[in-house]
């Protein structure tokens, strides 16, 4: 850990912060990635394209779009970082994040940054349940697996 990684670390964690006040003072909406996407998904369905799905979409196109500038602009590299589990590992990942964010009415961004700043037990709850589950999944993958 370097002292830039650390203010990378800061600055993100701040913008994101940002981006949910602003969403919430804006609009009236939790920044939850989970409920926005689904909101979309639903529009798209629907064929609705009213303000909710644009904003939906606008906010989903920045988080990409984010990473994007990052790294066009030479603020950080990607180039050690490696995908451990392949595409399958990626999908099953994925079906099991949104089994999770289904069963637990929401998501780390929703709980975590959203639900805590509310003082939400339920949200807190959830993220304990969130991390310590990150925690064993990494444990089984590193040391039982054997994933690097």
């Amino acid at each position: 850990m370097t002292a830039q990684s650390i203010i990378m670390a800061l600055t993100g964690g701040a913008l994101i912060g940002l981006a949910s006040v602003l969403l919430l003072l804006v609009l009236g909406r939790i920044a939850g990635i989970s409920s926005i996407m689904s909101g979309l998904l639903s529009g798209l369905l629907s064929v609705q394209f009213d303000t909710a799905f644009r904003w939906r979409l606008a906010f989903l196109i920045g988080l990409p779009l984010g990473a994007f500038c990052v790294t066009a602009l030479g603020w950080t590299e990607w180039a050690h970082m490696r995908m451990q589990v392949g595409f399958a590992g990626t999908i099953v990942s994925g079906l099991l994040v949104g089994f999770g964010t289904a069963l637990g009415t929401g998501c780390t961004s929703g709980h975590g940054i959203c639900g805590l700043a509310r003082f939400s037990l339920r949200s807190l709850v959830a993220t304990v349940i969130f991390m310590a589950g990150a925690g064993v999944s990494v444990f089984i993958l590193r040391h039982l697996i054997g994933g690097a």
